[in-house]
């Protein structure tokens, strides 16, 4: 008897690596119905695309996703879901071409709801859902763990609590289950993610902190390299510190900690927990402890009454010599938020200025850092191949860029190399002689802590 052709499933996931993780997860559940995995721009029977809703621009490039979609799709099925369904459900369902839509409370269904509202390309289940865990992150070498969604922080600017809800935690068991798990399937490296990870608790399990969580993970699993993504600057405890500077090689030695603006009256109006003393208090900190740590934030320009000074003010904490590099965006309203309601709105052509100018200082932050990194053996992952030479590109444990030698990468160990040059935003690296007078263990460069109180 012939065997049926394998439904392909093709995902695409705009936004967080939150997002990048539900994906996966949904994606798990289809290998139950016999559903293989396609490149976005190949031809599927189903099309997923889990989408962003943070700013206008994330809302227009969903749209913009969406609609290449319609246009090419033929027969197949388009499942929208995600932060901007949740956010504006009537519009996105109307777009030409969407078939379904999916929001964040829904995610957890997303297969049984696809299921029943097309059983004929669903069908029987052939074995029972993977719905306890994700042990393949597609073409990637990296894996991401949600351990926490929602934040109960309600920042002025920020819609993510009303498409996400209120703060909910993982249990301790589940992460060291998942984490085990993907050990298991050959990963090297996973992210712990989520909306506001520094408050992690499971009172049940005993575990009160977010740094009990990684003593945890560390006791209980032989992962062999752990990385948090976005901390919230006021919760980086000296506890979180002490344990990364207690576990070189394990904890990855990067934080991304969001700013958003370094001028107080502008954190007030954002409803942000901190001042800029506190966060420059945090970054200096963590560069005195860990040397090489690679430090990034958010910072948001053209918010609501933002003056010169305002300006003036986070540009000198972005070039004062502690932080790394920058995400910068652009103020957008957002509905129900409480800054949307502030009439005070910046002219556009002095927000579009000065996000170029804290673009150039955060390409100029991150080649120096790039810079510091030359003549340090490295640990790197590979996650993409070079086109042109057939290299791997790889990131290092603190974040940085490099090209690996020929012939290493591919796969989702970590390796060994020496960085011997820097190329701006990258590192070249050769094999590592372990005999090189000059190599050093570490990345060992620390940027300048300039006061910029």
């Amino acid at each position: 008897m012939k065997k049926p052709k394998m439904k392909k499933l093709a995902t695409h996931t705009l936004g967080c690596r939150l997002n990048q993780f539900e994906t996966e997860k949904i994606a798990a559940r289809f290998e139950a119905y016999d559903f293989g995995r396609v490149e976005f721009a190949e031809s599927a029977d189903l099309y997923l695309i889990n989408t962003c809703t943070v700013t206008h621009k994330a809302d227009a490039t969903c749209r913009q996703m969406i609609s290449n979609v319609a246009r090419r799709k033929g027969d197949a099925k388009l499942v929208v879901v995600g932060c901007y369904v949740e956010s504006d459900r009537q519009r996105v369902a109307e777009l030409p071409g969407v078939d379904l839509v999916i929001g964040n409370r829904e995610k957890n269904r997303a297969t049984e709801l696809m299921s029943n509202h097309w059983p004929e390309l669903f069908g029987e289940k052939s074995e029972p859902s993977c719905a306890a865990g994700v042990s393949d992150f597609y073409q990637r070498s990296r894996a991401w763990l949600k351990i926490s969604d929602g934040c109960n922080q309600r920042c002025s600017f920020c819609i993510i609590p009303t498409v996400r809800g209120p703060l909910r935690n993982n249990s301790a068991a589940n992460v060291i289950r998942d984490i085990n798990q993907l050990v298991a399937a050959g990963y090297h490296e996973v992210v712990l993610t989520g909306v506001h990870i520094g408050h992690f608790k499971d009172s049940k399990a005993g575990v009160g902190s977010l740094t009990d969580l990684l003593a945890l993970i560390l006791a209980e699993t032989d992962l062999p390299r752990l990385r948090l993504s976005s901390l919230e600057p006021q919760v980086v405890s000296d506890d979180i510190v002490e344990f990364m500077v207690g576990n070189p090689g394990r904890v990855c030695r990067y934080l991304h900690l969001p700013m958003q603006s370094g001028s107080d009256a502008v954190l007030s109006a954002m409803r942000r927990p901190y001042d800029r003393t506190r966060y420059i208090e945090v970054i200096e900190n963590l560069k005195s402890s860990l040397p090489g740590i690679t430090i990034g934030g958010d910072v948001i320009v053209g918010f609501p009454g933002e003056t010169d000074e305002d300006f003036e003010r986070t540009c000198e904490i972005a070039d004062g010599g502690s932080m790394d590099y920058l995400h910068v965006f652009t103020y957008s309203d957002r509905s129900g938020t409480g800054a949307s309601a502030i009439t005070e709105k910046c002219d556009p052509k002095l927000v579009a200025s000065r996000h170029r100018r804290l673009r150039k200082i955060s390409k100029a932050r991150l080649a120096k850092a790039h810079s510091a990194a030359v003549g340090a053996v490295v640990s790197a992952i590979s996650e993409n191949r070079d086109e042109e030479t057939g290299r791997w590109w790889g990131v290092t444990d603190n974040y940085l860029r490099v090209l690996l030698p020929e012939g290493v990468g591919g796969d989702r160990r970590i390796h060994t190399v020496f960085a011997e040059s820097c190329e701006g935003d990258y590192l070249v690296s050769k094999p590592n002689d372990t005999t090189r007078d000059n190599a050093r263990d570490n990345i060992d460069g620390i940027a300048s802590t300039t006061a910029i109180r």
